[in-house]
């Protein structure tokens, strides 16, 4: 079945656009991070970077509360942080802060890599729940090492971050690893778009009956579901 092209460019648009609202996003939540790295850097005070933090992850919670947003998610931002201030306060060192980050970055690179080595890029698996056309696109060998190429394109930004963050964190360099931490989500969020165009280049036009149903129902549901 021929795939009409209107429908692969909405896919498209609805990715563009789920990439930058999660960009918006990843901008709003680095607000705790970046008033830690800032007020630590500036007064080399943990008490009083950790205040800040806290301060404006209590912000962020609010916003996003007052904009509509899952107060779940609200909620475990500032949960998040206040798992991030025990740790730095208990051991008395800036960098433990980014702690929590650095293991969920080191299980998600872990993960993704594991996944693409028996053949399940984990791009493939997520479009394939957010659109609900279940495990059909792995039996076409095209769509499939066009995930490959696209989810190489993610993890190697992972990795890069992943082994900077490490560096710095190993080093006990507080400021540069918050500095790190803030860019991280933006990045990713990049990688995430250019991974989804190395894909959708990969398949050169290429349709079957998984491609035809991912690209008629990917655009609402890659908006809802991606934050």
């Amino acid at each position: 079945m021929a795939t009409e092209p209107h429908h692969g460019d909405e896919a498209a648009d609805a990715v563009r656009a789920a990439a930058r609202e999660r960009l918006r996003a990843a901008v709003i939540d680095i607000a705790p991070i970046f008033g830690f790295t800032v007020s630590y850097a500036l007064t080399h005070r943990l008490t009083v970077a950790l205040v800040l933090a806290l301060a404006a992850a209590a912000g962020v919670c609010v916003y996003r509360v007052v904009r509509g947003e899952s107060v779940w998610r609200a909620l475990a931002v500032l949960g998040l942080v206040c798992v991030q201030g025990a740790l730095a306060a208990k051991t008395g060192e800036a960098t433990n802060f980014f702690l929590p980050n650095l293991v969920m970055h080191s299980v998600v690179v872990v993960a993704n890599a594991v996944m693409l080595l028996i053949g399940r890029p984990l791009m493939g698996v997520v479009v394939a729940l957010i659109t609900k056309e279940g495990p059909g696109w792995h039996r076409c060998p095209v769509r499939r090492r066009a995930f490959v190429k696209g989810n190489l394109v993610i993890l190697a930004a992972s990795v890069v971050m992943l082994a900077i963050q490490l560096s710095l964190y190993l080093s006990g360099q507080a400021v540069a690893l918050g500095t790190a931490d803030a860019f991280g989500p933006p990045v990713l969020a990049l990688a995430l778009l250019l991974g989804w165009r190395v894909y959708r280049r990969a398949l050169d036009g290429h349709s079957c009956a998984t491609n035809y149903r991912m690209n008629t129902e990917t655009s609402l549901p890659l908006e809802r579901a991606l934050p």
